[in-house]
């Protein structure tokens, strides 16, 4: 690994985070908007009255748009992994392959037949049809995001399947536990669950904006009511699942909870720092230590995050690099010797099987499975263990700043919901505003929640198994700086059009009334 071209690593790296953030631009809402957007039209069928048929007419238009958009940079994005990380796809094709294959064949194919329904069948199907439409394209999008997050789960924290030394390549030995893995479940439930707050968030925002210019009362009014009532609700399930998150975490990904809470030195009754501010150590810059300026702790908190005991032992970066025997806990050191003789052990039982050495290539292949878990750290034999450690300061203020983020928007659904029951809402201009300027904070904290849990696992594609720096394709760097800068120029000129067609949709407003009755006579007869 000595001619690794890290320009290549960092820039591919970097076109991918470009893609990602800027393709989880329009996920969320689709996610979110898609449920919003079936309770309204629910409410249309069972009380018959139009103003909810006119209501979810106007959300869905919204939603048609971000919907077309996100296909656009979903594509890009899959089409990297052959482009820029084809050694990854080699070594894991036969596993991440098929759930990208189950959400283009089921989940795709189930929201592309029944959204043309949604959006053409008004008048031309019967209510009730219309209706379960509406609600399989709600069910389909967020099957494809279970797809596609099962897949990232398994890299997070690879399970039911084994190495094939012959072609070295992982292939699924068990797909249920791949589909079932604690890691892909509970990312897939914090995930969806977190663009259901932002979907609220977005549309308790723009009726906020109808109501601070004096148009469509009853219409922000009741879009209001239904988007904080589901933003509670869902703000509720985030929480859990993000202390599902956490735990799952500290088990299976110990560095990067310990770089998220800045726990260098592991602890017995780990307090969580709530608020912190950090500064760099500049007596321990070989492992990049962060003290801290200022910080406000909650006692015992990290313990009981992380193992549900208070008194639990919480691994901190030193611990994890350096190894602690009393915890059981390898270092790096250690692990980047058995990851190496993993590898030497792999060309030696290939080098074997070829010359016809059964004997050799029987203990060689015995030798390569007993160290196969380490198998990645062998990248980094004779390295600088440093480059094991994700950024603490990102990981670190990403997750806190998302927190805050999310307390901020259950108290923003509770307050607002009650001034709109209590028919007060329209008088409150300071909460309306702080609801239209909520939506790009949504936006900021969807992104955050990536970013800790993607650059929180760096070095790793595959935990433990699979580094960055022998993931990627073997491209001239030059080539990945022009996609990337082209990739920029092409989201970024997709995202301005996105916001001045949503703006233009959102002033024109909701089509009126007489239009609606209009267009529902032809259902009264049917």
């Amino acid at each position: 690994m000595e001619n690794i071209d890290f320009s290549l690593v960092d820039w591919s790296r970097a076109q991918f985070a470009l893609t990602a953030l800027y393709h989880w631009i329009f996920v969320p809402l689709t996610l979110g908007l898609s449920f919003i957007i079936a309770f309204m039209e629910t409410l249309y069928v069972r009380t018959g009255n139009p103003e909810w048929k006119r209501i979810t007419k106007f959300w869905m238009s919204l939603f048609g748009i971000n919907f077309a958009i996100g296909i656009a940079t979903g594509i890009i994005l899959e089409f990297e992994f052959g482009t820029n990380w084809s050694n990854y796809s080699w070594f894991v094709g036969d596993i991440f392959g098929a759930p990208l294959a189950i959400e283009g064949i089921m989940a795709f194919f189930m929201e592309s037949t029944f959204i043309a329904v949604m959006f053409f069948g008004w008048n031309k199907v019967s209510k009730k049809f219309h209706l379960l439409s509406t609600w399989l394209v709600a069910f389909g999008s967020n099957l494809s995001a279970l797809w596609i997050l099962v897949a990232n789960g398994w890299m997070q924290f690879p399970t039911g399947m084994k190495f094939n030394p012959d072609t070295a390549r992982n292939e699924m030995a068990n797909f249920w536990e791949v589909l079932f893995s604690p890691v892909a479940i509970n990312k897939f439930l914090h995930t969806i669950s977190s663009g259901y707050v932002l979907a609220s968030v977005f549309v308790i925002g723009v009726s906020a904006w109808f109501l601070l210019k004096n148009r469509e009362h009853l219409f922000a009014k009741r879009s209001i009511i239904v988007a904080s009532v589901f933003g509670l609700l869902t703000t509720a399930f985030v929480v859990l699942t993000g202390d599902g998150s956490a735990r799952n975490m500290a088990k299976y990904q110990p560095m990067k909870f310990a770089a998220m809470e800045n726990l260098y030195d592991g602890k017995q009754n780990a307090p969580l720092v709530a608020i912190g501010i950090l500064k760099e150590d500049k007596k321990e810059l070989s492992h990049k230590k962060q003290d801290f300026r200022f910080m406000i702790e909650i006692p015992n908190m990290l313990s009981y995050m992380a193992f549900l005991d208070a008194n639990a032992y919480v691994p901190g970066i030193k611990d994890i690099v350096y190894g602690n025997p009393e915890q059981n806990i390898p270092s790096y050191q250690e692990r980047t010797v058995k990851g190496r003789t993993a590898i030497l052990s792999l060309a030696a039982y290939k080098n074997a099987k070829k010359a016809g050495n059964d004997s050799l290539a029987k203990a060689s292949l015995v030798q390569f499975e007993n160290n196969y878990p380490d198998f990645g750290y062998g990248y980094y034999y004779g390295r600088n263990v440093q480059e094991l450690i994700p950024s603490v300061p990102l990981t670190f203020y990403s997750f806190r700043i998302m927190v805050f983020l999310g307390v901020h928007f259950g108290l923003l659904f509770l307050v607002i919901l009650w001034l709109t029951l209590k028919d007060r809402i329209a008088r409150k201009r300071f909460i309306l505003y702080t609801a239209l300027w909520s939506i790009p904070l949504a936006y900021i904290a969807s992104e955050l929640g990536w970013i800790v849990a993607e650059a929180g696992r760096q070095p790793w594609v595959i935990q433990n198994i699979l580094p960055t720096i022998a993931a990627v394709s073997q491209l001239k760097s030059i080539s990945v700086k022009i996609t990337f800068w082209m990739f920029f120029i092409l989201f970024t000129g997709l995202l301005i059009a996105e916001i001045r067609i949503m703006l233009t949709q959102i002033k024109k407003g909701p089509e009126e009334l007489k239009a609606v009755n209009n267009s529902t006579l032809p259902e009264t007869k049917s």
